[in-house]
């Protein structure tokens, strides 16, 4: 088994060398600060989508397909389910601020629970109707709703929800730390 972490030039044995993973450990670093930026943001945003999606998708489909409930109860349990670690995700990893959030725990909750209600009541209503208006087998209709939802997601929290304070000023009653008050 060749040696991982070594200084000398990289061979067909050892392709890897220590500057290689300073320099990806420094990109990562870089992905996860604040200073990252939009594309921080959207690598961040990614990642966790991509787990909550995994979550969701797992759970809807084998409740529905596995387990035979009803797909539209099979559809509230996995959102419900993946609700709860996306909010979590996405306030702790995905909208770093040096300077804090603008609003409040309590605000970006409610704001964050009426952009999900309003997503799963799309998602709820194109499976309910799509499918058949259009002969396409449920799933697909679904997975492209979930295209749409995540895209408006994205804007409704970078802008709406999550959004730092603007030029450094907090609005009074706010916190002025990362995480915030609780309440």
């Amino acid at each position: 088994m060749p040696e991982i972490l070594q200084d000398s030039p990289p061979t067909a044995a050892s392709p890897w060398r220590v500057r290689d993973l300073e320099g990806a450990r420094a990109l990562v670093r870089h992905i996860r600060s604040p200073g990252s930026g939009l594309l921080g943001q959207l690598v961040r945003f990614g990642l966790a989508g991509g787990l909550v999606t995994l979550l969701y998708l797992t759970v809807t489909t084998v409740l529905s397909q596995v387990v035979g409930l009803p797909f539209e109860i099979a559809l509230i349990i996995g959102f419900v389910s993946a609700l709860l670690l996306h909010f979590t995700l996405q306030r702790l990893f995905v909208w770093k601020h040096s300077d804090g959030f603008a609003l409040r725990v309590s605000r970006q909750v409610r704001r964050y629970l009426l952009m999900a209600g309003s997503q799963y009541g799309l998602t709820a209503l194109s499976t309910a109707i799509l499918p058949q208006a259009l002969g396409l087998p449920t799933e697909v209709v679904y997975l492209a709703t979930m295209v749409v939802v995540t895209g408006t997601g994205f804007l409704v929290m970078r802008f709406v929800i999550f959004h730092g304070h603007q030029g450094g000023v907090v609005p009074k009653g706010e916190p002025a730390n990362e995480l915030g008050p609780i309440g």
